[in-house]
């Protein structure tokens, strides 16, 4: 937490955190119970990092493995479930409600860590960022175990062969291993956009026909022009069978 606070605020201000944690720690273990102040997007997922990163330094690098998968698919069926979606960032729903729907659906089916940090983010993360944080500690998971995480969006299928490329590509340019999470979305015509980071290549025939749009034709792009459909999400380095 020390090394945490230190990381995340300005050198002048480190003895202040200091002692707020020493202040907040003091009045948990005298059963204090204090309602979480709502923050930023920002500062609710460093807030939401941060307890993520002690819970990644009791684990190893296999259960970091398992924890990220876990995450990413239940982050996606979040996604894909609007009804699900709804109740957990229902804002007028008590947040213990909210932690126990998690439960429910969760426990015996994913590891212990996984539920502990679920629980939180539905606790102290913003509510209409849940699919956003989720996948944020995805990310994050990757990084604590040396790797990183590159997000395509592909038209179809990818190939074996051509997500291996692809993923020595993606290591060439981040400096590290590249875990690859595909999500097949047949709006895009064909190719792929691919993000890592803050860097997004948008190698799709969507992407250059909206380009054209921007310089040839006025008004806006129907989407209904082009078949749109809901997308299904694949994880090219884990199997999803047995997801929630």
């Amino acid at each position: 937490m020390a090394g945490f606070a230190c990381a995340v605020v300005r050198a002048t201000d480190v003895p202040t955190a200091l002692n707020w944690l020493a202040n907040r720690t003091r009045h948990i273990a005298d059963g204090f119970d204090e309602e979480e102040a709502p923050l930023s997007l920002l500062a609710s997922r460093q807030r939401v990092g941060g307890y993520a990163t002690a819970l990644h330094e009791d684990h190893e690098l296999a259960d970091l493995e398992e924890l990220e998968d876990e995450l990413f698919r239940f982050a996606r069926i979040v996604e894909s479930t609007p009804d699900l979606r709804r109740a957990l960032v229902d804002r007028d729903l008590d947040v213990a409600a909210r932690q126990a729907l998690a439960d429910q659906l969760l426990r015996g089916k994913v590891s212990a860590p996984a539920l502990s940090l679920i629980g939180y983010v539905v606790a102290v993360g913003r509510a209409r960022d849940l699919v956003g944080t989720l996948d944020f500690l995805v990310e994050q998971t990757a990084k604590a175990r040396g790797w990183r995480i590159a997000r395509v969006r592909a038209a179809e299928a990818v190939e074996p062969a051509q997500a291996e490329r692809l993923s020595e590509s993606m290591a060439a340019l981040a400096g590290a291993p590249v875990e690859l999470q595909v999500i097949i979305d047949p709006t895009l015509l064909s190719g792929a956009v691919i993000q890592i980071g803050d860097l997004q290549v948008d190698a799709s025939a969507r992407g250059k026909i909206d380009a054209l749009r921007e310089h040839l034709v006025p008004g806006g792009w129907e989407d209904s022009k082009v078949g749109a459909g809901p997308a299904r999400a694949t994880r090219t380095t884990s199997e999803t069978e047995g997801a929630v």
